[in-house]
């Protein structure tokens, strides 16, 4: 699950990234509106975390929305103000926090803002013979336990956030990466073959020549 944080305060923004990092999350980390802006005109985020100087927060927001992105926006301010918290909602912010905040609470709004823009109610959900707990980050097929690595378990949360959808191999990557990371370029390939050997070969489908898909079975939805 890939993060944009927007924060200026130096001290703030180093703790947030570090202990996200530490609970799943990839971070980009920005410390101004006008950076921000420019990124999330041209990058995918599965959510933004937005505290600003420069082009105020609420600003950024407003663009992001004009734009039609519905990216799940979270507001985190220093801010008290009633009217302010109600403007960062009506302009379409999905979740308003004043700092400071522990990591861990501000983990689990992510993760469910994340989780119903996907469509899914509970950190805990199944789609067909998988079911995935995003805040405890296990996964059992078949009622058995499975064991994955870190991105093993990004990559195949993100096909089950959008099952029945295909995702490209460059929308796979861009949930999972960092700017400032380097990625080879078989990484995704090698993490399906895992998954596959792992769970079943016919749980994550190859669309040739776009990208994979993790079907939706026809008498089942993903919920909680």
């Amino acid at each position: 699950m890939r993060i944009l944080l927007i924060e200026d305060d130096e001290a703030l923004g180093e703790g947030l990234r570090s202990g996200l990092r530490q609970l799943g999350f990839a971070v980009d980390w920005l410390r101004d509106g006008l950076s921000a802006d420019a990124a999330l005109s041209t990058e995918h985020f599965d959510a933004v975390d937005l505290g600003l100087p420069r082009l105020g927060g609420l600003e950024v927001l407003r663009r992001l929305r004009a734009r039609g992105d519905r990216t799940a926006v979270l507001v985190l301010t220093a801010h008290e103000a009633l009217d302010e918290r109600i403007e960062g909602l009506d302009l379409g912010g999905d979740d308003y926090v004043v700092k400071p905040v522990a990591v861990a609470e501000l983990a689990a709004r992510l993760r469910a803002l994340v989780r119903r823009s996907g469509g899914v109610a509970s950190a805990r959900f199944t789609v067909g013979e998988l079911t995935l707990d995003a805040a405890s980050r296990r996964v059992e097929f078949r009622g058995q336990p499975v064991e994955l690595k870190a991105r093993e378990f990004d990559v195949l949360e993100a096909l089950m956030l959008s099952a029945g959808r295909v995702l490209t191999k460059e929308q796979l990557e861009s949930r999972l990466y960092e700017w400032d990371r380097t990625v080879e370029s078989n990484t995704l390939e090698v993490y399906i073959h895992h998954l596959r050997r792992k769970l079943a070969p016919e749980v994550i489908r190859t669309v040739r020549g776009v990208g994979y898909l993790l079907p939706r079975p026809p008498a089942a939805a993903a919920g909680g």
